[in-house]
C-alpha cells in the first residue's frame, strides 16, 4: 500500500520511517499514523472537516442494517466485471459512444471470494492488465468504507484505501476491511497517489476530481461513480423537506468528467425500503439534509409517518475508462 502513495507536499514516494510512527518522503516531509489506524495526507489545513461524528455514525448503524447492500453489491459486481476485459482504454470501448444499456433492479452482486470469479482466474486477470501482485481499489469520499470492504471481499488479492477528510469516518475506514488503509486527504486536491497506481475508483455520493481521477487510475482501470436518480428516497422529500435531487445531476457528472473519461455502462440500481421511523431518523441524519432541516420540525414529521415507511432507494452506477 506505502509504495503506491506520494507526498502530498512534493510528490516523492513515502515510506515508513524507523523512528516514529509515520510516513516519511526523500525530503523530509513526515506525515504521523493517527492510533486510530488512519494517517493525515495533507499539504496544510483541510479547507474543511467533512461529515460530523453524528453523521457518521449515523451512516454506519444504517449501512450495518444493510439498507444499502445494493449499491455495495453493484459495485463490487461492477468492478469483478471490469477485470473481465482488462483492456486500455481504446480496445476496451473504441470510439466514444453513449453509456451502455441500463439495467433496472438488478440482482444483487455475490460478495464472497469465491463467488467472484474465484482467486486464481481474478488474480490472474489482473496480473495480464497490468495491475501487480496486489491491485489496488481506492475510494474518495470513502466515509465508514463500506462499499470499499465490499469490493475488496469480491476481489481477492486487492487492497483499498480510503480517502476522506472525515476524522470520525477515517476511523471506521481504517477497520472496515482487514485488507483497507485510511488516509485523510482532500480530494479537490493532488491526490496522495502515484500516477497510474489504482485499478478501480470508487466515488459514491461524492465530489468527482477529474483531472486527479484520470492521473491516478491505471490506463486499463475503471472508475465506478454512485448517483442518487430522482426516484431516490422520493417518498420522503415533500414530507419531511429533504434535498431534492437536482435534475441535472448526470450532466453535471459527464460534464466534471469529460475529455478524460468514457462511459462504459451505464445501469439504475433500485432497491424497495422498509423502515422504522428510527431508521428513517437515521437515514436523514446521515445525508445531506442534515445539516439543512430544524431537528425539532423534522422530528415530527417523522413522528407522523405510517409504519413500515415504504422507502425507494434508487441509484445510477456509472463505469467510466480512462481516455
Amino acid at each position: 500500500m506505502v509504495a503506491r502513495l506520494r507526498c502530498p507536499v512534493c510528490a516523492q514516494p513515502l515510506a515508513a520511517a524507523t523512528d516514529t510512527r509515520a510516513l516519511r518522503c526523500p525530503r523530509r516531509h513526515s506525515f504521523d499514523l493517527a492510533r486510530q489506524g488512519y494517517v493525515t495526507l495533507l499539504a496544510g489545513r483541510a479547507p474543511h472537516v467533512g461529515d460530523t461524528a453524528d453523521m457518521v455514525a449515523a451512516r454506519a448503524d444504517f449501512l450495518a442494517a444493510g439498507h444499502y447492500d445494493v449499491i455495495s453489491s453493484a459495485l463490487a459486481e461492477a468492478a469483478a466485471s471490469a477485470l473481465a476485459t482488462p483492456t486500455g482504454p481504446a480496445e476496451a470501448n473504441g470510439p466514444a459512444g453513449p453509456p451502455g444499456p441500463v439495467a433496472a433492479n438488478p440482482q444483487p452482486a455475490p460478495t464472497g471470494p469465491a463467488e467472484a470469479n474465484g482467486p486464481a482466474e481474478v488474480g490472474g486477470r489482473a496480473e495480464r492488465a497490468g495491475f501487480g501482485a496486489y491491485p489496488l481499489v481506492v475510494e474518495a469520499g470513502a466515509g465508514t468504507g463500506r462499499h470499499l470492504a465490499a469490493v475488496l471481499s469480491a476481489w481477492p488479492d486487492t487492497v483499498g484505501l480510503a480517502l476522506d477528510v472525515a476524522k470520525p469516518a477515517l476511523r471506521r475506514a481504517a477497520r472496515a476491511h482487514p485488507r483497507a488503509a485510511a488516509a485523510l486527504a482532500d480530494t479537490w486536491q493532488r491526490l496522495p497517489l502515484a500516477d497510474r497506481s489504482v485499478a478501480v475508483l470508487l466515488d459514491v455520493f461524492a465530489p468527482r476530481n477529474g483531472d486527479e481521477f484520470h492521473r491516478v487510475l491505471h490506463p486499463a482501470g475503471v472508475l465506478l461513480v454512485v448517483t442518487p436518480t430522482d426516484a431516490h428516497l422520493a417518498e420522503l422529500v415533500d414530507v419531511l423537506g429533504l434535498l431534492r435531487v437536482d435534475p441535472a445531476k448526470a450532466d453535471r457528472v459527464a460534464d466534471s468528467l469529460a475529455g478524460r473519461f468514457t462511459p462504459a455502462h451505464t445501469a439504475v440500481h433500485t432497491a424497495r425500503l422498509s423502515l422504522g421511523r428510527a431508521d428513517v431518523g437515521t437515514l436523514v441524519g446521515m445525508g445531506p439534509s442534515a445539516w439543512h432541516t430544524d431537528p425539532a420540525r423534522l422530528a415530527a414529521a417523522i413522528d407522523a409517518l405510517p409504519t413500515p415507511v415504504a422507502v425507494t432507494a434508487s441509484v445510477r452506477l456509472t463505469t467510466w475508462r480512462p481516455r
